[in-house]
């Protein structure tokens, strides 16, 4: 059994080099699976950092918010170069990436991102938000003026006054 498992490396030139510079095209060969193997869905977005963990990715599968080629999958599903994965991540943002290599372990992040191709959009600008009042140390709690200078600041001071003010129907 060890001999055929040397047998194959020694016909892979990416291993002929004996594998211990620990290049990322040594990285990426050792991880990716035999020829004819298939690769699930939530392991391959595990792998190619997509999702932190793999049960995040089964997760993710199991609630739809993975689609493979246009439809949503599950976990099991056997992944193959060339799909078009759509993940849709927290905070509503979609990462949309075009399998380009198959592997089955975690690897480094550069070596993640030579698996695919991300045509992602860019994600929306995070709203400008002013800092919140830095106070001094041991002044106590702010008081209820000192509150409302801080929501004036901040620009909050319009939706607290329409809620003041509004009228019970």
């Amino acid at each position: 059994m060890a001999s055929e498992g040397r047998q194959e490396r020694a016909g892979d030139p990416a291993a002929a080099d004996g594998g211990s510079d620990g290049s990322a095209a040594t990285s990426a060969v050792a991880a990716r699976p035999a020829s004819g193997e298939s690769v699930r869905i939530d392991s391959w977005i595990w792998s190619v950092r997509l999702v932190k963990t793999r049960s995040m990715g089964a997760t993710a599968c199991r609630g739809g918010h993975v689609h493979v080629n246009g439809e949503r999958v599950k976990p099991a599903y056997a992944v193959r170069v060339g799909d078009e994965v759509r993940l849709r991540q927290a905070g509503g943002h979609e990462r949309i990436v075009i399998v380009k290599r198959l592997i089955r372990k975690r690897v480094g992040a550069p070596v993640a991102a030579e698996c695919y191709v991300d045509n992602s959009p860019p994600p929306p600008p995070r709203e400008a938000v002013a800092p919140a009042g830095i106070r001094d140390r041991g002044t106590g709690r702010p008081t209820k003026r000192d509150r409302r200078d801080m929501e004036r600041l901040r620009g909050l001071a319009e939706a607290a006054n329409a809620d003041r003010h509004r009228r019970p129907t």
